[in-house]
């Protein structure tokens, strides 16, 4: 019989995406919250598309010299070693995430130039077409010649490729280019819930085919559950394991700290464009419920009621993401283990 608290203490659990504000202020202890629900990493995000680079430097530079400054709680994870560093001692190791590739200003080598700011993984559309290619609640429209040097620059930087919040067409061109592993790292099943932020079987089996994983979110709106809980996580994962295999599966909650009084918008943001009310959006994300950190636990014990084996959940929680890193992320000093072929 599996103890599940047993588990989930020993369990390298790993987070591929949360949101902390981006602001310079944001207060990066927050994420104390993950460590104690028994995180031992998590991806933040860093900018979107809508965030101009004045925004994104002051947010990494301070987040870099944060984790810096408390030792104690934080691991900044350059390395997969960084990760399994921070599991050994008891701290949270975190790394950085883009969402999207306006940022990248059109050029290639911005890709290492954000790799070496410490950012691991990136999307290169949020929600909205651009020079890149497609989001998921626009025009669906494929890869762009621009697109497919960027996706090649990623590859060869030693960095994740995302696709989630990207459109249809542009997330299969990305993976028919055959360059090495994708992942959705907070995307769910439309088939479990009809939303174009979540991603078809088709997505989901191009997906797998690159050797990637697709992680489940705790958005609310993207789940049969819009107050995010526990059960209706596990439903996608059921979904995914009878479809692709537990060893396919990981988790990215997409839990987002409260700003506390922060403004974080970039000047002029236009919420309506960027989450459109003809696709149930009213007036951004506010109001929009996402699971929370310490309900990790309760995913863990979900997954033992439901019958997975040890091996498999310790896979789901961390496990496959890590090995998946420790093929992509490059070793200190070195190439990434893929990398373009």
């Amino acid at each position: 019989m599996i103890d599940p608290a047993t588990l989930h203490r020993t369990a390298l659990i790993w987070d591929a995406h949360a949101c902390l504000p981006l602001h310079p202020d944001a207060d990066v202890t927050a994420l104390r919250r993950h460590l104690d629900a028994g995180v031992s990493f998590v991806s933040i995000n860093i900018g979107m598309d809508m965030n101009p680079l004045e925004q994104i430097m002051p947010v990494i530079a301070s987040f870099r010299a944060q984790i810096r400054a408390r030792p104690e709680l934080f691991v900044q994870a350059e390395t997969v070693a960084d990760v399994e560093r921070a599991k050994r001692e008891g701290k949270l190791a975190v790394a950085f995430d883009l969402e999207g590739g306006v940022p990248l200003c059109g050029r290639p080598e911005m890709v290492q130039l954000f790799y070496d700011l410490g950012v691991r993984q990136v999307h290169l559309a949020y929600n909205r077409n651009n020079a890149i290619g497609g989001g998921c609640y626009d025009h669906d429209v494929p890869l762009t010649p621009l697109g497919r040097r960027i996706v090649v620059a990623i590859h060869e930087a030693g960095m994740l490729m995302d696709c989630s919040h990207m459109g249809y067409r542009t997330s299969l061109d990305i993976m028919s280019l055959g360059l090495g592993p994708v992942i959705f790292s907070h995307a769910n099943p439309r088939a479990i819930r009809g939303d174009l932020r979540n991603v078809t079987d088709e997505q989901i089996d191009a997906c797998v085919a690159t050797g990637g994983i697709v992680c489940v979110n705790g958005v609310g709106r993207f789940l049969t559950d819009p107050k995010g809980g526990t059960p209706a996580i596990l439903d996608c994962i059921d979904y995914l394991a009878d479809r692709i295999g537990p060893e396919r599966i990981g988790l990215g909650i997409d839990y987002s700290y409260p700003t506390n009084g922060l403004d974080d918008d970039p000047p002029g943001l236009d919420r309506d464009h960027w989450w459109p009310k003809a696709h149930g959006y009213g007036g951004g994300i506010t109001g929009i419920k996402i699971a929370a950190p310490e309900q990790f636990p309760e995913i863990t014990a979900g997954l033992v009621a439901r019958g997975y084996s040890e091996p498999a959940i310790h896979g789901i929680l961390g496990r496959n993401m890590l090995e998946l890193a420790r093929r992509v992320w490059k070793p200190a000093g070195g190439r990434a283990a893929t990398g373009s072929r």
